[in-house]
């Protein structure tokens, strides 16, 4: 466990009152310890003290954190940690004003999603053979994922009622508890109504249901319960290895994927988001930057004056 802070500094109250008052985890609470640890000692070599930090004091740390060669993500962290400390000071009186109110935090560059080619995707669901009870689900389980860009929480969430299969559609709960109604397609369609039957989830289906939860649920586990994320997950995994692509694919892999290869044969940016349940366009644009990519990398792979010679 790091040092402890000087006495009188004000980070042992502030912690004990971000576990108490905030409801924080103990865990978050030792990365803020470390980090306003690191704090007090620039501060101390600086002649200065949390109650008598300057902005010059702030993004001096700010500066040391990242000349140690600290992930953005660490640094943005320790940063909130000392805005936060600064803010509790002044609530509690010990001093008037924050430090660190008008510095600008490091921004963290997001990440563009990985998606599998179409390509991929294809050799994935062609892998699960058979006409078992766990071959239909999996089948199916998969083609839904692809096929409607859900989120893997909105997966295990359905139930019976959410789906219509005569409308082609399915109802799903997003984030915030919006609902939002996603087309089933084809494939999706086909492979659901080859589960939903007595060969398929009737094989699966217990002679007592353990809940009602259970009962309502589309997915099921071989033990008759609503199939967990564990299990949904587990499924992606053991289909990707069978085609020696476990090491990139994930559910949420599959949700890049479908954004992207919409977006990839001309879809609406607007329509995607819609399909995606993102509150913002901006959480869909980056899927644009995906499409981007490959649409420069054909011209620069087929145009004779795409690349300068050497």
């Amino acid at each position: 466990m790091p040092a402890a802070v000087s006495a009188g500094s004000g980070v042992e109250e502030f912690l004990d009152w971000l576990v108490l008052e905030r409801g924080r985890a103990r865990s978050t609470c030792e990365a803020y310890r470390r980090d306003l640890n690191g704090y007090c000692e620039v501060l101390t070599s600086r002649g200065s003290s949390p109650e008598t930090a300057s902005e010059e004091d702030v993004l001096a740390f700010m500066h040391h954190q990242q000349s140690r060669g600290m992930a953005l993500a660490s640094v943005k962290r320790a940063m909130a940690a000392v805005r936060t400390f600064h803010q509790f000071l002044v609530v509690e009186g010990v001093r008037s004003d924050d430090p660190g109110s008008h510095l600008e935090l490091p921004t963290v560059p997001k990440a563009v999603p990985k998606a599998l080619s179409e390509a991929e995707v294809d050799a994935i669901l062609d892998a699960v053979a058979g006409t078992d009870p766990v071959a239909r689900r999996d089948r199916a389980l998969l083609e839904v994922l692809y096929g409607t860009g859900m989120r893997i929480a909105e997966l295990i969430g359905m139930s019976m009622a959410d789906l219509d299969l005569g409308a082609t559609t399915v109802r799903v709960l997003g984030k915030g508890h919006k609902e939002r109604l996603l087309p089933v397609g084809r494939c999706a369609h086909e492979a659901l109504t080859a589960w939903l039957v007595p060969a398929g989830r009737g094989e699966m289906e217990p002679e007592r249901w353990q809940s009602q939860h259970d009962q309502e649920a589309v997915w099921l586990n071989q033990r008759g319960r609503r199939l967990s994320r564990q299990g949904a997950w587990g499924v992606v995994k053991k289909r990707a290895q069978q085609v020696g692509l476990g090491a990139k694919v994930s559910p949420h892999v599959f949700r890049h994927s479908f954004a992207t290869h919409l977006l990839d044969h001309g879809a609406d940016i607007r329509a995607v988001q819609e399909l995606l349940g993102h509150a913002s366009i901006h959480n869909t644009q980056i899927y644009t930057m995906v499409s981007k990519e490959k649409l420069w990398e054909a011209y620069r792979a087929a145009h004779p004056r795409a690349v300068l010679k050497r």
